[in-house]
């Protein structure tokens, strides 16, 4: 399991943003989405990866995947 990023420097670098208000639980949530990206990250690039029918996830399977990736998750 990777380590979580702790609490308070999430807190932090939320606060630096003033104008914006947060909720008791926002950084747990915020945790979250960012596994669910990883996930889908990796699950994609494993289907690149099969596509070019090779046993390991490269960088340029990365590369090729967040690109579409980001544009998707965009709010």
């Amino acid at each position: 399991m990777l380590k979580k990023a702790p609490r308070t420097v999430l807190k932090s670098q939320m606060k630096k943003k003033s104008d914006i208000r947060i909720g008791k639980n926002a950084d747990i949530m915020i945790q979250l989405n960012l596994l669910l990206v990883l996930h889908r990250l990796a699950e994609e690039s494993r289907v690149k990866a099969f596509e070019e029918k090779t046993a390991t996830i490269k960088v340029h399977h990365l590369k090729a995947v967040s690109k579409k990736l980001l544009k998707s998750t965009r709010g």
